[in-house]
C-alpha cells in the first residue's frame, strides 16, 4: 500500500510503505525453511531457459552457429544433472535428515533416477545436434526444460504459498499466489528462493474460473511488494535487500507486537526521472478479426502511468514509429540501485473494435536502459538500440515488439539538461512524436521487385465464389497491386509477370518491416473483398547481393569451390588455359573412396582418401581363400526394373548407416577442447562411468565395423537409381529457387481452448516472389547480354500460359500402413486425384497388407495451372459399406514443373537405349544440355572431338561409342553430355543441382487424423509438356510374380543318432527313427519318412525322397505363399517367408507321443556345405564356429553331404543328438515337369530300398521273428541249458511216476 504524506519531521513529502510480518515469533516451519530439493535441480531449469531463448533467438534472427549454443545447453544440462546426483547421494547419507517421510525417500530415489536418465539423453541429443537439425532438438530440449520443472516442484507443500488479495466493498476483486519456495531466506545463497528480499512487480487476476482463459488474461491490478520469508531467528535479515535511504517506523508500545520488524517505512530520497519509450513497430501479431487481421495498438505501463500509441487499421504488423514520454516519474531508493534495477515496464497489445472495449492480443515486458544526471548522453550506451521482445499470450507466443526503452534521471537543472527531442515533426499525425534520428534505424533506399505468377485454391468469401481477385503488396507504407484477374476459373494466372516499387528500409536487415501480401475480390458496383492475406516477416531470404568482384578473396574462393568439386567428382585437373576436365569413370564403386572436402577459413581444400588402395591389397592377401570370388557382371537379359531399386535400396541404407556413426560435425570439433574442459571437474563415480560407456561404444563400433566388413560381398554391376527416404521437396528446398508459395490467412487466430490451427486458417495460395536489392544497381548486372528490363531480377522466367502436360505417376509401395480393419489389416488400393480426373484402382487391391507392393503406373493428361495439385491417397478396400481413406499425400506438380531443378523427368546415371535401364526422356542428354545452356546463357555445349564436350570453361570427356540391341558399335555423344548433366551445379552463374532418377518416400497423411503419420508411400512423377516429343510407354515395374519351383530332398542316411528307448526283452538302448522335413510356412504339408526300428548303433536306413513344390522371388530371397487365413476369409492372403528347409529327427513310440531328437534349419540362399563323410560332420558346422563355405541351393541346383542335428540340453545348450545325409536338388516346375520322380520311393524314378539290419522290424507284429533275432539271439545257450533241464526234470518225473508201479508189480510177482 502506498501512500503520501505530508507532515514530518523534514517537512516534505514522505513516502510510507506497510510491511506485514509474515513470520513473527516462534519458528513455525522449523527445517521446513530450507530448500525442499537440492539446489543443482531447482536452479538447472531456469538457466536452461535463458539458454534456450538464447537459441531461440539466434533462429529467429539468422545468427550464425545456434548449434554451438544448443550442444552448449545440453552439455550444461547433462554436467548438471550428475552434479544434482551427486548432491542428492551427500544428502541421502546426511543424518540431519533422519525425519523424512517414505514419500520423500522415494521421491528422491525417483528424482535420481530421472535425472541420471536426463543426462545421458542429453549427451545423447549432443551428439545428433547439426545445424539443419537445431529446430527439431530445440523442441525436445524444451521437453528437458518442462521434466526438470516437474522435478522442481515439490509435490508434497511444507509451506503454504502466499497469496496478496485486492478487495473492494468487502469483496475479493483480484489476486495473486506466489510459491513460497520462491521467498525462503537461507544463508547458503544457492538455497535462497529467486524473489526472496526482492522488489517484485505482481499482476492480479480474477479468481475462479473467470481467471482462465483469454478472459484472465487481462491485468486486473499492478502491485509492487518486497517479500521475505525466513526462520525468526534470521529476521535481522529480512530488510537486507529493500533500496536504501528510508526510515523505520516502529509499533507502538502496549499493543502487544513485537518491536522488530517495523510497521512501516518512510523514504526520505526520492529521484525523479524522465521515461521515453520508442515503439517502432511490432509483426506476427495475433490476428483478432474474422477478416485475418487487427487494428493494434500498444499500452505502456510504467510505475502508476500508462500511455498509449496510436490505432494503425488492418494490419498484423504495424509500424507505430511513435514516441510517448512520461513525464514527473517519482522512484525511491539510492540512484546506483535504480540504474541497476529498474522497475519493469509493461507493454500490452490490444485490438481496437469499433463495437465494444478492446480485445487483449498479448503482453511483454522490458527493463528500460538508465541514464543518471551525472552520466554523459553518448555512446556506447547512448541513445538505446532498437531490440526485440517477444509478445506473450496466454502461454503461446503472439509476435514481436520492436523497441527502445530510456530512462532518464532529472538532474538540479530540471528537464534543460536531458537530451533534447530531434526528430522529424510529423505534422499529418498531429501531436504524435516518431522515433528520434539516433534510435530509429538507418534508412536506404530499396527497390522491391515482385514477381506475380498466380493464385491456387481459394475458398468462397461469404458463400460468393472468388472470381476477379487482385493481389496488394504493401510494405513500409509504400506498394504495389498486380493486374486483375478477369475470370480465376478460366485461367488464374496474372497476365502482368512483374512490377516494382521503391521504399525507404533500414541498412540493418534484422529491422526489415515486414511485407504484406493481401488478396482481394473485385465485385460487383465497385466492392472490394478481403479473401486472405501473408505476411512476410524476414525480408532477407529475398534480398539479392551482388557479388563483390573486387573483392581479393572472391576469385581465390571460386577457383577453390570448383576444384574441391573437381577433386571430389574424381575428375582431373584444370588447364593452364583455365579449363576444368572432368573424366567419366564408371568403374570405380562409390563406396571404397571415402573423401571428405573440408574448407577452412583460410580457403584451403583439403582432400583426404581414409583407406589406402595399397592398405586393401594387403588385407586381401591376409584373407586369403577365405573371401569369396568377385560375382561376374550379371546378364542384363536378367535385370529388371526392380533389380536396379533393390540395388538403390542397399545403397540408400549402406550410406545411412555410414551417417550414423559420423560422430560430430567438423564445426562441433572446434568445441572439443572446452566440453573436456567441463569433462574433467566430473567426479570420480562419473569419470569412471563415463569411461565404461566410451570403452562399449567403442567395442560395439569396431564389432559392428567387422562384421560388416567379414561378410561383405562384390556388389554385381547394376545401374541404380536415388531413393530418397523423405519428400523431393525437402530436398530441393521445396522447388523454391525462383517461385514461392505463400499461404493466404483468414479468419481468428484459435486460442488453446478453440484447437482451431493455422492449417483450418489456409483460404488459398499465391505464388509469386520477391526480390528486394539497394537501388542503384552495379552497371555490370543491367549490361549483361539479353537483361530485360521488363522483368528487372526475374530473367528467364517462363510464360505463365495455360499449358497441356503428360503426367505419369509411378507408384511403388507402401510401408507401415495403419490397419483399417479389425483383424489388425488393411486391404490398400490406389486412388489418385488430379483436377477433374479420379481414378480408383479399386479392382487391383491388394488383401490384408500393411505393406503391399503397388507397381502401378497411371497416365494422366492434366492442363497446367488449372490442374496443377496432385493427390496420391491410399484406401482400404471393404466388401460391404464405403471404402475408409488410410492416407494421402499432395504434390505440387507447378512448381516441379517450372523448376530450374528440372524435375519433370530425373537423370539416370547412365545411358542406354535398350535393357532395363532405358532412357525414358523424350528429350536425350544432348538436347536437354543444349537446352540448359541456351536458357542459362552458358556458351557452349561444344561436343568434339568425340568423347568430348566443353561447356563454359569445363571439358567432359568420356565414352564415344554405345551398344545397341544387336551388339554393334555406334559413336555418340550422350554420354559425355550426360556426364555434363550430373555436374551442371558446378556450372558458373546458371549451375544447379538437377534432379536424378529417383523414387522418393512421401507421408501419408488423413485430415481426420491431423498430425499423425499414417503410412509411407514410395512413388516418382514425371511430366512431359505435350507440345514436345511423346515420351515412349511407360516403365514397366508391376511387381515381380513368384518362379515355381520344385525342391526334392533325399533322405539317404543317419548316423550317431541318439538311442532313448530300452529294450522291453533286453535291456539294451535303440531308437526307432524316423525323419520329418518341411519348408517355412508349410508346416501343414511336413512329410516323414519311414522308420527305422530298433537302431542299435543310431545308425538309420531311408533312401526316401520328398518333394516340396514352392513359389519363390529371387530379388527378396523369399516363399512367397497364398492361403486363406481362415474358412470365412473372401480371398486368399499372401506371405512372404524366408526361403528354409527344416530336417528333425524323432524317434517314433506306438503307445506314446514321439520322442523329439534334434533338428537343423538350412537358409536355401546360405547354408553351410555338407560334409562328405559323417565323420567329418561336427557340430561346429551348425552354430557357425568354423569357417565352413557357404552355398545357395538357387545357385548350386544340387547339393549333397552331412549335416548336424542340434538340440538344447537341460542347460540351455545345444548338443549334437545326430546325423544325416541327404540330397537337395533344386528344378524349376518346367524342368520338374519334364524329370518327373515319385514320393518316397514310388514311380517315376523310384529309389532302391535301404539295406536295413534283419533286427529292423515291429516286434508285436512279428512274434516268430522276434524270438528268432531278440531270444535266440541272445539268449540261445541259456535257452539249451534251460530245455537239457527240462528234458532231465520230465525223465525224473517219469522215474517217479512209474517206480511205483514197478515195485508194486515186482512184489506181487505180477
Amino acid at each position: 500500500m502506498i501512500t503520501d504524506t505530508q507532515d514530518g519531521p523534514s517537512e516534505s513529502s514522505q513516502i510510507m510503505r506497510s510491511l506485514t510480518p509474515l513470520i513473527n515469533g516462534e519458528e513455525a516451519f522449523g527445517e521446513a525453511g530450507e530448500a525442499g530439493l537440492w539446489p543443482s535441480i531447482t536452479h538447472t531449469p531456469d538457466s536452461q531457459e535463458e539458454g534456450l531463448n538464447d537459441v531461440q533467438e539466434m533462429i529467429k534472427t539468422e545468427k550464425s552457429y545456434p548449434e554451438r549454443r544448443l550442444r552448449g545447453v545440453l552439455e550444461e544440462l547433462s554436467c548438471g544433472c550428475w552434479w544434482g546426483e551427486d548432491e542428492a547421494e551427500l544428502d541421502k547419507g546426511d543424518p540431519g535428515h533422519s525425519s523424512r517421510t517414505r514419500l520423500d525417500r522415494e521421491r528422491l530415489k525417483s528424482c535420481m533416477r530421472e535425472l541420471e536418465n536426463m543426462g545421458q539423453q542429453a549427451r545423447t541429443l549432443r551428439a545428433q545436434v547439426k545445424r539443419h537439425t537445431v529446430r527439431d532438438k530445440l523442441r525436445l530440449c524444451q521437453n528437458f526444460l518442462q521434466k526438470l520443472r516437474f522435478l522442481a516442484d515439490e509435490p508434497q507443500h511444507s509451506v503454504p504459498d502466499i497469496f496478496i488479495w485486492m478487495m473492494s466493498n468487502n469483496k475479493r476483486v483480484a489476486y495473486a499466489r506466489v510459491p513460497s519456495k520462491d521467498l525462503l531466506f537461507s544463508i547458503v545463497e544457492e538455497e535462497t528462493g529467486k524473489d526472496c528480499a526482492k522488489v517484485k512487480t505482481l499482476f492480479l487476476k480474477l479468481p475462479g474460473k473467470r481467471g482462465f482463459g483469454s478472459a484472465g488474461w487481462t491485468v486486473q491490478a499492478k502491485v509492487e511488494l518486497y517479500l521475505w520469508l525466513g526462520l525468526s531467528k534470521q529476521r535481522k535479515e529480512f530488510l537486507c535487500g529493500l533500496p536504501c535511504g528510508f526510515q523505520e517506523v516502529k509499533a507502538a508500545q502496549g499493543l502487544g507486537l513485537h518491536a522488530f520488524p517495523p510497521v512501516s517505512l518512510v523514504y526520505t530520497k526520492k529521484q525523479a526521472f524522465q521515461l521515453r519509450a520508442h515503439m517502432y513497430q511490432a509483426r506476427s501479431l495475433f490476428a483478432a478479426d474474422s477478416s485475418g487481421l487487427s487494428d493494434p495498438f500498444a499500452r505502456v505501463f510504467f510505475i502508476n502511468q500508462s500511455q498509449c500509441t496510436e490505432v494503425l487499421n488492418e494490419t498484423l504488423c504495424p509500424t507505430w514509429d511513435q514516441m510517448l514520454v512520461f513525464d514527473n516519474l517519482e522512484l525511491y531508493g539510492e540512484a546506483h540501485e535504480l540504474r541497476d534495477d529498474p522497475p519493469i515496464i509493461v507493454i500490452e497489445i490490444y485490438d481496437q473494435d469499433s463495437m465494444g472495449k478492446a480485445d487483449f492480443m498479448g503482453r511483454t515486458f522490458a527493463k528500460p536502459l538508465v541514464k543518471m544526471a551525472d552520466e554523459a548522453y553518448c555512446p556506447p550506451r547512448f541513445p538505446p538500440q532498437l531490440e526485440y521482445y517477444q509478445i506473450y499470450r496466454g502461454n503461446a507466443t503472439a509476435g514481436d515488439l520492436l523497441a527502445a526503452f530510456e530512462l532518464l534521471q532529472i538532474g538540479p537543472a530540471g528537464k534543460a539538461d536531458l537530451p533534447p527531442i530531434n526528430g522529424p515533426v510529423d505534422v499529418d499525425r498531429g501531436p504524435i512524436m516518431p522515433v528520434p534520428m539516433g534510435i530509429r534505424p538507418v534508412l536506404s533506399k530499396y527497390r522491391v521487385e515482385v514477381l506475380f505468377w498466380g493464385l491456387r485454391d481459394l475458398k468462397r468469401v461469404n458463400l460468393a465464389q472468388v472470381d476477379r481477385p487482385r493481389v496488394d503488396i504493401e510494405c513500409a507504407g509504400k506498394g504495389v497491386q498486380s493486374s486483375l484477374i478477369h475470370n480465376y476459373k478460366k485461367n488464374p494466372n496474372f497476365n502482368t509477370l512483374v512490377k516494382w516499387f521503391e521504399v525507404d528500409l533500414p541498412e540493418n536487415e534484422l529491422l526489415h518491416p515486414p511485407l504484406n501480401i493481401r488478396v482481394v475480390d473485385c465485385r460487383a458496383f465497385g466492392r472490394y473483398t478481403l479473401v486472405g492475406s501473408h505476411a512476410v516477416s524476414s525480408l532477407r531470404r529475398f534480398i539479392y547481393r551482388p557479388p563483390d568482384r573486387s573483392a581479393p578473396s572472391w576469385n581465390t574462393t571460386v577457383w577453390l569451390l570448383r576444384r574441391c568439386r573437381v577433386l571430389c567428382n574424381g575428375g582431373s585437373s584444370s588447364h593452364s588455359t583455365g579449363e576444368v576436365v572432368v573424366t567419366m569413370e564408371p568403374e570405380v564403386p562409390i563406396k571404397k573412396l571415402e573423401t571428405m572436402v573440408k574448407l577452412d577459413a583460410t580457403s584451403e581444400a583439403v582432400v583426404k582418401v581414409d583407406v589406402a588402395e595399397e592398405e586393401k591389397e594387403k588385407k586381401k592377401k591376409k584373407k586369403g581363400t577365405a573371401e569369396e570370388p568377385e560375382e561376374e557382371e550379371p546378364d542384363e537379359s536378367m535385370l529388371d526394373w526392380w533389380s536396379k531399386y533393390f540395388a538403390s535400396i542397399d545403397t540408400m541404407k549402406e550410406q545411412l548407416r555410414q551417417q550414423e556413426p559420423s560422430g560430430i560435425d567438423l564445426e562441433e570439433k572446434e568445441e572439443v577442447d572446452n566440453t573436456e574442459g567441463l569433462k574433467g571437474s566430473m567426479k570420480g563415480k562419473e569419470k569412471a562411468r563415463a569411461a565404461k560407456e566410451e570403452k562399449k561404444k567403442k567395442t560395439q563400433s569396431s564389432g559392428s565395423g567387422q562384421g560388416s566388413e567379414a561378410p561383405e560381398k562384390k556388389k554385381p554391376k547394376i545401374d541404380e537409381l536415388k531413393v530418397y527416404p523423405k519428400e523431393l521437396e525437402s530436398e530441393f528446398d521445396n522447388f523454391e529457387d525462383w517461385l514461392h508459395t505463400f499461404n493466404l490467412l483468414r479468419g481468428k487466430t484459435g486460442d488453446d481452448e478453440d484447437g482451431s490451427t493455422e492449417e483450418e486458417r489456409i483460404v488459398g495460395r499465391f505464388k509469386g516472389s520477391l526480390c528486394v536489392y539497394k537501388v542503384p544497381l552495379p552497371e555490370d548486372v543491367s549490361r549483361e547480354a539479353g537483361y530485360d528490363s521488363t522483368y528487372g531480377m526475374f530473367q528467364g522466367i517462363p510464360s505463365n500460359e495455360p499449358i497441356n502436360v503428360l503426367v505419369r505417376v509411378y507408384v511403388v509401395r507402401a510401408t507401415d500402413l495403419h490397419p483399417a480393419d479389425i483383424n489388425g489389416k488393411a486391404d490398400p488400393y490406389i486412388a489418385i486425384r488430379l483436377g477433374k480426373t479420379d481414378i480408383r484402382d479399386k479392382e487391383n487391391y491388394i488383401s490384408k497388407q500393411l505393406n503391399p507392393v503397388f507397381g502401378k503406373s497411371f497416365d494422366i493428361e492434366a492442363s497446367f495451372p488449372m490442374e496443377s495439385m496432385l493427390t496420391v491417397a491410399v484406401y482400404d478396400w471393404d466388401l460391404v459399406g464405403t471404402d475408409d481413406l488410410i492416407g494421402e499425400t499432395k504434390i505440387d506438380l507447378e512448381n516441379r514443373f517450372y523448376s530450374k531443378h528440372r524435375a519433370t523427368c530425373g537423370i539416370a546415371q547412365t545411358y542406354s537405349t535398350h535393357g532395363y535401364n532405358i532412357w525414358r526422356d523424350p528429350m536425350k542428354p544432348s538436347q536437354i544440355l543444349t537446352r540448359l545452356c541456351k536458357d542459362g546463357k552458358v556458351d557452349g555445349p561444344h561436343f568434339g572431338p568425340p568423347g568430348r564436350v566443353k561447356v563454359a570453361n569445363r571439358v567432359f570427356t568420356g565414352p564415344s561409342e554405345i551398344e545397341d540391341e544387336n551388339g554393334q558399335r555406334k559413336p555418340t555423344d550422350e554420354h559425355v553430355a550426360l556426364l555434363a548433366l550430373r555436374h551442371w551445379e558446378d556450372t558458373p552463374r546458371a549451375g544447379c543441382r538437377l534432379v536424378p532418377e529417383h523414387v522418393e518416400t512421401r507421408p501419408l497423411l488423413n485430415p481426420d487424423k491431423p498430425g499423425i503419420e499414417q503410412g509411407r508411400l514410395e512413388l516418382w512423377v514425371d511430366m512431359f509438356p505435350m507440345d514436345m516429343p511423346a515420351p515412349g510407354t511407360p516403365l514397366d515395374i508391376s511387381p515381380r510374380k513368384p518362379k515355381k519351383y520344385e525342391l526334392r530332398v533325399i533322405i539317404w542316411n543317419t548316423d550317431e543318432v541318439v538311442l532313448e528307448d530300452d529294450d522291453f526283452f533286453t535291456g539294451e538302448k535303440s531308437s526307432d527313427i524316423f525323419v520329418r522335413g518341411w519348408l517355412k510356412g508349410q508346416q501343414e504339408d511336413k512329410q516323414d519318412t519311414d522308420v527305422h526300428y530298433h537302431s542299435l548303433t543310431g545308425e538309420g536306413n531311408f533312401n526316401w525322397r520328398y518333394l516340396f513344390p514352392f513359389d519363390y522371388l529371387a530379388a527378396e530371397e523369399k516363399i512367397v505363399i497364398s492361403k486363406k487365413e481362415s474358412m470365412f476369409s473372401w480371398d486368399e492372403t499372401e506371405y512372404k517367408i524366408p526361403a528354409r528347409l527344416t530336417l528333425q529327427i524323432w524317434d517314433a513310440d506306438h503307445f506314446s507321443a514321439d520322442d523329439f531328437l534334434g533338428a537343423i534349419e538350412l537358409d536355401l540362399n546360405r547354408f553351410p556345405r555338407g560334409a562328405k563323410t559323417a565323420k567329418q560332420c561336427t557340430m561346429e558346422m551348425a552354430t557357425g564356429e568354423v569357417d565352413v563355405p557357404l552355398v545357395s541351393i538357387f545357385k548350386q541346383k544340387r547339393v549333397k553331404g552331412w549335416w548336424p542335428l542340434l538340440a538344447r540340453n537341460e542347460n540351455d545348450e545345444f548338443e549334437l543328438t545326430g546325423k544325416v545325409e541327404a540330397e537337395l536338388h533344386l528344378l524349376t516346375a518346367e524342368e520338374a515337369e519334364k524329370n518327373p520322380v515319385g514320393l518316397a520311393r514310388n514311380e517315376p524314378d523310384p529309389l532302391e530300398k535301404p539295406n536295413r539290419p534283419d533286427t529292423s522290424f515291429i516286434w508285436f507284429l512279428n512274434p516268430l521273428k522276434s524270438a528268432r533275432y531278440f531270444l535266440w539271439h541272445t539268449y540261445r545257450w541259456l535257452l539249451l541249458k534251460l530245455l537239457l533241464l527240462l528234458l532231465l526234470l520230465l525223465l525224473l518225473a517219469l522215474f517217479l511216476y512209474s517206480v511205483p508201479g514197478y515195485l508194486v508189480k515186482k512184489i506181487l510177482g505180477a
